[in-house]
């Protein structure tokens, strides 16, 4: 069999892994939360989470009863969360691959980074796609900031928009800032407290999910560093 033919029938076996990275704060562990409680009844999901020093975001997981406790790993990096999501993504890929076999056959895998800055992304040896989490709370400048997380991801959310109107941000210009950065790649405005944003984001994730089983969903490296400019009118690009 080419070894062509033989990669894809293994990954189409596996399972798709949906990386969440972002700040601190943003709702990444929240967003995890509501998307096993939206998919475990359909899709049989596994989560893997990560911190510094403690397994924090695994055990308050555990604690909502999203998921048997068993499907959820944590992952200690003992470094910077991005150089586990990555520059070496062995810890991480060991707790997806190890996931995979206990719960064969595995839909989704959701692999949480631990919060970052805005240089945060997955490297696609470890995910398939992945989403960057922004909130309101956290400025509604924060968009036009720029960042390869921002720019090139998969999806970009911008969390928590329920709480707009008490940090002074306007939602609309916020998604607007979003959208330009990213060239025609999607942006959800979500509030847990909003179904029609809740379906939005986990009607995304299907998509996701059934693009991976056709074969069809081909991981895209948002690299280093995305496209921007020094106050000089001249945009530059690194590759």
């Amino acid at each position: 069999m080419p070894d062509v033919v033989r990669a894809q029938e293994v990954s189409s076996r596996r399972a798709l892994r949906l990386g969440v990275c972002g700040p601190v704060g943003t709702g990444k562990t929240s967003i995890l939360a509501l998307l096993c409680r939206e998919l475990a009844g359909e899709l049989s999901v596994a989560v893997v989470t990560n911190d510094i020093y403690t397994d924090e975001d695994a055990r308050i997981l555990r604690s909502a009863g999203v998921l048997a406790p068993e499907r959820i790993r944590a992952v200690e990096t003992g470094a910077c969360p991005h150089t586990a999501i990555r520059d070496d993504v062995t810890a991480n890929l060991l707790a997806v691959e190890d996931l995979e076999a206990d719960f064969d056959p595995v839909d989704l895998v959701l692999v949480e980074s631990g919060g970052d800055n805005l240089t945060a992304t997955f490297s696609p040896a470890l995910v398939d796609a992945q989403v960057f989490v922004l909130d309101v709370a956290g400025g509604g400048d924060v968009a036009r900031k720029g960042g390869p997380g921002i720019a090139r991801a998969d999806l970009l959310v911008v969390n928590k928009t329920d709480l707009a109107p008490y940090v002074g941000v306007d939602v609309e210009r916020m998604v607007a800032d979003g959208s330009a950065a990213r060239d025609g790649r999607p942006v959800v405005a979500l509030s847990r407290t909003d179904p029609g944003s809740v379906a939005a984001l986990v009607g995304w994730v299907r998509g996701q999910v059934r693009a991976h089983r056709e074969g069809a969903l081909v991981p895209q490296d948002p690299g280093p560093m995305a496209p921007h400019h020094h106050g000089d009118g001249v945009v530059h690009a690194h590759p």
